[in-house]
């Protein structure tokens, strides 16, 4: 299941960086690769970094980029000189021109570290406060002296990983004279414990300001600091309110660009942001009905800014003024770009991901920056079928291109432009017939409006001796931000669907309207209104596949995680004549203790929209739920509360029904392997033993009578 990941070029293009194993052990390191002779070698190890010195900070932080492997996750490289830095169990790592990495000397407990653009020093932050390193002496600058609890410099806040895909605090100019950093104060938001042993366990609980829908948010600054010179901190003269600091751009004339959200998400503001903390607005965009954030954001030489906008419903590119006016839409149609990879000033070209050709895969389009039509169809660059991301040279000559499919375990193969030979990094490495794995059908089935068509993988299991179709499980997420059909190895080789078909499940996993990559208009129905058409689609597509015959309705069972575990419990309340059993995993009980910038997103302030929020929770349908329930929660989850769990089972024991509910010890959101193999197999036996068992008729959707 492994491949190198992360591979980034060097400077000059003649080499590789990248993350895969050390033989022999299950720890990510960081090596490099010289492309003319083949030479490989070991950059920093990530074997040395053993789990017990992971700071709790640093196991957050892995958990906000869902990285569970152990090792090293993360890497980050200059600008402009040969040189990475890694951060390990907090200290710094750094590799300079390709000599293997020495620890910086004076950097220890760092949760972020950041190489300025022409490779001589470091940023990194410590316990609230932002520090520099010179890499020449080791001399240190603090710049930042107003740390402390509650109060942190340089670091992204929770909301900001968890929920707007930010992870940096800090960004260095382009000259490397200044860098802007984020100050957060988050005193006002209120601390909310959880014990590690869950029920009333004394030691090490933990804390978290955890901000909570219509409660308040994080208050946060953009401060500049002028390196080198003291006490010289200043503010941007921007007000976030209590929205949100969405991302920052360095700009090549000097300074930032700066993108707001106002806490509604309604609309996404820019700014040039000048080194003497000067601010003036560009221009807003205001996509419907929210704005997703991305970092498909580029900026020329010349200043102008190329944009991958989602204003027209579908993520395009646009190009625009230096002063922001004058936007000119570069690619146009029903499809979108996913990732904006590379622009090519000396071709004039971009070079991005998207999905003009299926929805199902990623490909490498290129399209004229001086276009003066939008492009429908734009010129695509990779010629296998399937999934592929890509990373481009510098100069535009050469891409890493990892890719796979359905049947086909990622490869990773540097390309050259003009038709240059191949190198390979990596060939696939397994085989799902010799694993025996199960390949799953790509199929369509109509959603619950009779229209439009949804994108269904079908895992079969083996039918009965006497031709009968096995029992079916729905595994699902249905969230928004997700898609799981595709052609691409992930959404064959996951662990868990391959465990229930061996156990003789057919599986279905479907993407209903509300998950991502098919534009504004089909994620817009869950507006104010989570866990109601995600519920409908998901029955569509069963009811479709019964009537094609690949799937049996005698007996379903539906599972998912998190927003899944959310939606398996919603189907068996609103569905109970299709759905028996459940497994759900982590599920969101009531979005009144969830986060505020995730949940106002969908269903506004709870002062404002009471009604959305009645509708979305469990607890409102506790006395609909039938069926056999498996609830199955990490005692230290910090961002679905382990009070979820508890809230609902209270609610069911209210309305007298059962559930049965498992806590798992010291386990957060995402399980470390050793919990995760344990609550997949007590999933997997739970569903076994309740499918041996006669399915109890139901009444049908919200007391209907069933059919």
């Amino acid at each position: 299941m492994d491949h190198p990941t992360r591979v980034q070029f060097t400077r000059d293009g003649r080499a590789v960086t990248y993350l895969a194993l050390e033989p022999g052990s299950t720890a990510r390191s960081l090596w490099r690769r010289d492309l003319e002779s083949g030479e490989t070698r070991l950059l920093a190890s990530g074997v040395s970094a053993v789990p017990h010195a992971m700071s709790r900070e640093e196991a957050l932080a892995r958990q906000r980029r869902h990285e569970l492997v152990a090792g090293i996750t993360e890497y980050r490289r200059a600008e402009r000189a040969d040189l990475v830095v890694v951060l390990q169990a907090g200290r710094c790592l750094a590799s300079k021109d390709g000599s293997p990495a020495l620890e910086v000397p004076g950097i220890r407990g760092a949760q972020a570290v950041h190489p300025d653009p022409g490779g001589g020093r470091v940023a990194w932050a410590d316990d609230g406060d932002l520090w520099v390193t010179d890499l020449a002496d080791a001399a240190q600058h603090r710049l930042t002296h107003d740390g402390e609890s509650g109060v942190f410099n340089g670091l992204e806040d929770f909301l900001a990983a968890e929920e707007l895909d930010r992870f940096e605090g800090a960004w260095w100019s382009t000259t490397g004279a200044e860098i802007a950093y984020a100050h957060v104060d988050e005193r006002q938001v209120p601390l909310f414990a959880i014990s590690p042993e869950g029920h009333g366990a004394k030691r090490d609980v933990e804390a978290h300001h955890y901000p909570f829908p219509g409660g308040p948010n994080p208050l946060t600054t953009l401060r500049i600091a002028s390196v080198g010179a003291e006490a010289n901190a200043r503010d941007v003269s921007l007000d976030f309110g209590d929205g949100y600091l969405a991302r920052v751009v360095p700009h090549p004339l000097g300074g930032w660009l700066v993108a707001s959200l106002p806490r509604d998400q309604r609309s996404l503001h820019w700014y040039r942001v000048e080194s003497s903390g000067t601010a003036t607005e560009l221009w807003v965009e205001r996509p419907r009905p929210w704005v997703n954030l991305d970092d498909a954001t580029r900026i020329l030489s010349d200043g102008r800014v190329l944009r991958a906008s989602e204003t027209s419903g579908w993520r395009h590119l646009e190009l625009r003024d230096p002063d922001g006016s004058g936007p000119r839409a570069l690619t146009s149609g029903e499809w979108g770009v996913t990732d904006l990879v590379h622009v090519d000033e000396a071709r004039g070209e971009a070079l991005f991901i998207g999905t003009a050709d299926s929805v199902l895969e990623r490909h490498l389009y290129v399209v004229p920056l001086d276009a003066r039509q939008p492009v429908a169809h734009p010129r695509r660059l990779t010629a296998e079928p399937g999934w592929h991301a890509v990373t481009v040279s510098d100069d535009g000559a050469r891409w890493i291109d990892t890719w796979s499919t359905r049947t086909e375990s990622p490869r990773v193969v540097m390309r050259t432009r003009g038709g240059g030979a191949d190198i390979s990094l990596h060939e696939p490495s397994a085989d799902p017939q010799r694993a025996g794995m199960a390949v799953p059908e790509l199929l369509t089935a109509p959603a619950a409006d009779g229209v439009t068509p949804l994108h269904v993988a079908l895992f079969r299991a083996k039918s009965g001796a006497d031709g009968s179709l096995a029992p079916t499980v729905v595994w699902m997420y249905g969230g928004p931000h997700s898609q799981y059909v595709c052609e691409a190895w992930d959404l064959t080789v996951e662990p868990y669907r391959q465990a229930l078909v061996r156990a003789g499940f057919t599986v279905i996993v479907a993407d209903n309207r509300g998950t991502h990559n098919r534009g504004l208009a089909f994620e817009a129905p869950i507006a104010g209104a989570l866990g109601s058409v995600e519920v409908e689609d998901q029955a569509s597509v069963l009811q479709a596949l019964a009537d094609r015959g690949d799937a049996s309705l005698k007996w379903v069972a539906i599972t998912g995680g998190s927003y899944g575990g959310f939606m398996t419990v919603m189907a068996l309340a609103r569905r109970p004549d299709l759905f028996h059993a459940g497994v759900a995993w982590a599920p969101v009980a009531d979005w009144i203790g969830y986060d505020t910038a995730y949940t106002e997103r969908y269903l506004g302030r709870p002062a404002t929209n009471p009604d959305a929020y009645q509708r979305a929770s469990l607890r409102s349908y506790a006395a609909d739920v039938r069926g056999q329930l498996l609830v199955v929660h990490g005692t230290l989850d910090e961002n679905v509360h382990p009070r979820h769990t508890v809230w609902l089972e209270e609610a069911l024991r209210i309305a007298g029904r059962d559930a049965t509910v498992v806590m798992i010890p010291n386990e957060r959101h995402l399980h470390r392997p050793a919990a995760r193999r344990r609550w997949l197999t007590l999933a997997v036996d739970y569903l076994r033993r309740a499918s041996e068992q006669p399915a109890v008729r139901s009444t049908g959707p919200r007391g209907q009578a069933a059919s």
